[in-house]
């Protein structure tokens, strides 16, 4: 897929950030240098096989549909995850992802809970490998918080609890809701795909498809009348009608009519689509920024980038009227499946490279300080290197997750890819303010799936492995940490 010289420069940009992180986390925690660097090796992995699997998840749907080539995905990726990651990923961040366990009561070292962190990324990491090498795009929020559940389940088995029971640690409303969304999360997800891609299709593409057809029908007629007209010894009258006929069949290939439905409709999508993604930014993609804005500033920005997207969409259409309505179209939508896909990234950055920043923040925080905090800070240069691994990742295994969501699961093309990117992000941006905990990754093959069953076109048959892969994640990821963690504490002899 890469040159070699390509591949070189990806491995020296990650072995590079790598040194150059470690000798910063020397001077950083004065101590457990051993620890420090297994920690670190631990975390670029886990961030490693993110940019594998949910990266290449969310540019899957633009490579598939020829919008964007996987050099040109890796460009883009590499811009708006770096970003989100450097510039809204937050200066703090929680040790215990989503308070999904509860470790009050309990009296242990705390380099256990280095153990615990430790063990939980090795775990994610590597259920996220193996996962991404067979093409199954997986949850990297559930397969980490599936690790620190394992691992601090079996925490809770070999140290004090003051009469507490290790299963009551865990938060397992929180696990059920977790599995409630296994079904609520790729059904909204295919649900508003769907409905979307209806939109498009019947106002679009059908309406495309008719003009065309009446376009190439004009033209046919054209040429019969051309050669009718030059018969020698025509009547006037006979002259006169086929002349008028001409020149009716002329104006339907003039394209005026057949521009109508892209005039008025991708102008209302783009500025849909503008609402929805500046809507993510604000309340998912830049949270961590703490804006404070009003209800009153929000409406404003909304307004206002959503009648910018209207206008400027109207603009491009009108400049469009050299290709066919089909092509057209096509132009459009890849420029606007862009625009989604670079959102996504975004904010993907900002938020879910904390399943792998998070826990490594709280075991550096430990390292250092020899507490355990509620929080800790996430140093900007451990962001840069984690969000280079990201990318990284989606270089060298981001090409089968890729092909899955990109053409294996339901045929892909722009306007497709559009609805179902657009549809994920306005689920993820509803739970997002509705504080329902819904997967990305399982948003976004829902959606895909959706445009599947309209088209009728769905692979039912990977669905079915994917599905159960979503399954195993949360108990597969806690075997593992488990196991892990187990390892830990007696190689360095805690």
């Amino acid at each position: 897929m890469f040159s070699t010289k390509e591949n070189l420069i990806a491995f020296y940009a990650m072995l590079i950030s790598t040194v150059v992180f470690l000798f910063w986390g020397f001077d950083y925690i004065n101590n457990n240098y051993t620890i420090f660097v297994l920690a670190t090796a631990f975390g670029l992995f886990m961030a490693f096989n993110i940019g594998g699997n949910d990266v290449a998840n969310s540019f899957g749907t633009s490579v598939g549909a020829k919008t964007l080539t996987i050099k040109q995905a890796l460009i883009i990726a590499a811009v708006f995850e770096i970003s989100g990651a450097m510039i809204a990923g937050g200066e703090v961040t929680k040790t215990i992802r989503k308070g999904i366990v509860n470790l009050e009561g309990m009296i242990f070292d705390p380099m256990l809970f280095v153990f615990v962190m430790m063990g939980a990324l090795l775990a994610a990491g590597t259920w996220l490998l193996i996962a991404t090498k067979r093409g199954l795009p997986v949850s990297t929020t559930h397969s980490i918080v599936g690790g620190i559940v394992g691992a601090s389940l079996t925490l809770g088995a070999v140290v004090s609890t003051e009469g507490q029971s290790a299963m009551d640690m865990v938060q397992w409303s929180k696990i059920s809701m977790i599995a409630a969304s296994w079904v609520l999360s790729p059904l909204l997800g295919g649900l508003l795909s769907y409905a979307i891609y209806w939109y498009l299709k019947k106002n679009i593409l059908d309406y495309n498809d008719v003009a065309e057809a009446k376009i190439e029908a004009a033209k046919l007629k054209i040429a019969d009348l051309k050669t009718q007209l030059q018969v020698e010894n025509l009547d006037e009258d006979t002259s006169i009608r086929l002349k008028n006929e001409l020149h009716e069949q002329q104006d339907v290939t003039k394209k005026s009519n057949a521009f109508r439905a892209i005039r008025k409709h991708v102008p209302i999508a783009t500025a849909f689509a503008a609402a929805i993604i500046t809507g993510m930014m604000l309340f998912k993609g830049l949270k961590k920024l703490h804006f404070d804005l009003s209800t009153m500033d929000v409406v404003f920005i909304l307004a206002a980038f959503t009648a910018l997207a209207y206008g400027f969409s109207y603009a491009i259409v009108k400049v469009m009227r050299k290709d066919t309505p089909k092509k057209a179209t096509i132009r459009v939508f890849s420029m606007l499946q862009i625009f989604t896909a670079s959102a996504f990234a975004f904010s993907h950055g900002a938020n879910d490279i904390a399943n792998a920043i998070g826990p490594f923040a709280a075991i550096i925080d430990v390292l250092a300080t020899g507490e355990i905090n509620s929080k800790a800070p996430v140093p900007a240069i451990a962001m840069l290197t984690f969000g280079i691994a990201l990318i990284v990742g989606l270089w060298f295994i981001g090409k089968e997750v890729i092909a899955t969501v990109g053409g294996r699961l339901a045929e892909i093309f722009p306007v497709t890819g559009f609805a179902a990117e657009l549809g994920a992000s306005a689920v993820i941006l509803g739970a997002t303010k509705l504080g329902i905990p819904v997967s990305s990754t399982h948003i976004l093959i829902g959606a895909v799936i959706g445009i599947g069953v309209l088209n009728k076109d769905a692979n039912w048959s990977l669905m079915k492995p994917i599905a159960m892969a979503w399954v195993i994640t949360l108990p597969a990821a806690g075997l593992m940490a488990s196991a892990f963690f187990l390892i830990l504490k007696v190689s360095f002899g805690y």
